[in-house]
């Protein structure tokens, strides 16, 4: 049977869009097979009524080194956070940022009950000695969980409730903070060397540009892969495809490999849409809910960082909740998430329903992570190999470092 190409990657999310551009690069031709109607796999953004919708509230740290190597910054017309937090409290709402990068939160964050000024001050150290600190350094350490790390940094229950708690669950999607203490120094030097963004157009800006590569007959949608054996790739429709090497670059659950990773665990996440008439805050800030057995983990005005992400004269507001919620009964969800917020927000009664998104497989779990996977992690066998974050951490740097390493073991191998 006539080739269709020398590489065949199945999955379109931003690790086997990084592999193929790789490929494609080094002269390789590639076919890239999709399951669903776009790219981008979990990182997507929807427009539903003039409204930007990112599949799940997600934020690009444009300090990731890999990132910086296959990314065109300025064509992504990155809108920034500022960096700190609101933290809400059944005190109120007061605000912890960085006076080191944002000069004009000093007083705020001096006077913030959020955290002792002794927890101020070693977060400060904290940064200075992660700023010393290479990746491959991070990743060789002893791992323990982030709690029992921050625990020994010296952190008081104070700040550990008000804001490394919320915060931190906000990006591990997981309450207790098991996850490996490599992960929280990567992530915390990631947010301190750069900065927290979202493209103007959506965070689905990101795989369209890796995508830009590829030539409309070098991807192909609604192909729902459900067999490999060898170079042959088969779908559920009976078309088969063939090539030298296939990469699968699809999570664990999609995988067509059958039951290899039905052990990997992961981390689910909902995330709600509102409509406002105003704006529930004006700092361009996330805002982080302390309350014990809260619905609501985290709240982001996107258009006060984009303004594109909303009509003229709307607010968009994207509220994350922790876990499966997708057995919940949707109005109730919807009025249990008002009720909750309104302490802080009044006007909340009044923000209008958009959208949810139930994410099932958002991260993988990372209570144990790497930043180099093992060359056998990557290639299952001569024609088959694979890619994801999964192999490494959960992230967009690690997804796209996996693509890109996949993507040289396999033209390593074809040379």
């Amino acid at each position: 049977m006539k080739k269709n190409a020398e590489v065949i990657i199945v999955g379109a999310g931003l690790a086997g869009l990084t592999a193929a551009k790789v490929l494609k690069a080094a002269g390789k031709s590639v076919l890239v097979l999709e399951a669903s109607d776009a790219v981008g796999g979990r990182v997507r953004t929807d427009e539903v009524d003039g409204f930007l919708l990112d599949r799940g509230f997600q934020v690009f740290l444009t300090a990731y080194p890999e990132a910086q190597k296959h990314l065109d910054y300025k064509a992504l017309d990155l809108c920034k956070f500022d960096p700190g937090a609101l933290i809400l409290s059944r005190d109120g709402i007061t605000e912890l940022g960085d006076p080191i990068r944002r000069p004009g939160s000093l007083v705020s964050t001096l006077f913030s009950g959020a955290a002792t000024f002794a927890d101020k001050m070693r977060m400060l150290r904290l940064k200075l000695m992660l700023s010393g600190k290479r990746i491959d350094e991070i990743f060789s350490e002893q791992e323990i969980s982030t709690t029992e790390y921050l625990k020994n940094k010296g952190f008081s229950a104070t700040i550990m409730n008000n804001f490394f708690r919320p915060f931190m669950t906000g990006i591990f999607l997981e309450n207790h903070l098991s996850t490996s203490s490599r992960m929280f120094e990567f992530v915390f030097k990631m947010f301190s060397e750069g900065d927290a963004c979202i493209p103007a157009k959506g965070m689905g800006m990101i795989p369209k540009q890796l995508a830009s590569c590829l030539e409309p007959h070098e991807i192909l949608f609604h192909q729902n892969v459900s067999a490999i054996a060898g170079g042959t790739v088969s779908t559920t429709e009976g078309v088969n495809y063939e090539a030298d090497v296939v990469l699968v670059a699809t999570d664990p659950l999609s995988s067509p490999l059958g039951d290899k990773n039905s052990t990997i665990s992961y981390h689910p996440v909902s995330n709600m849409y509102f409509v406002a008439g105003q704006r529930p805050f004006k700092q361009p800030l996330i805002a982080l809910n302390t309350l014990p057995r809260k619905l609501v983990n985290n709240i982001a005005v996107m258009d006060r960082i984009a303004p594109g992400y909303a009509p003229d004269g709307k607010s968009l507001i994207s509220l994350s909740l922790i876990g499966d919620h997708s057995g919940a009964d949707k109005a109730e969800l919807q009025a249990n998430v008002i009720s909750e917020l309104k302490f802080w927000y009044p006007d909340a009664v009044n923000w209008k329903h958009l959208k949810t998104y139930h994410i099932k497989y958002a991260l993988p779990n990372d209570d144990h992570v790497v930043n180099q996977p093992d060359s056998k992690a990557l290639q299952l066998n001569e024609q088959c190999f694979v890619c994801g974050d999964y192999l490494m951490n959960g992230s967009i740097n690690a997804a796209m470092k996996s693509g890109r390493l996949a993507a040289e073991a396999i033209i390593n191998t074809m040379s």
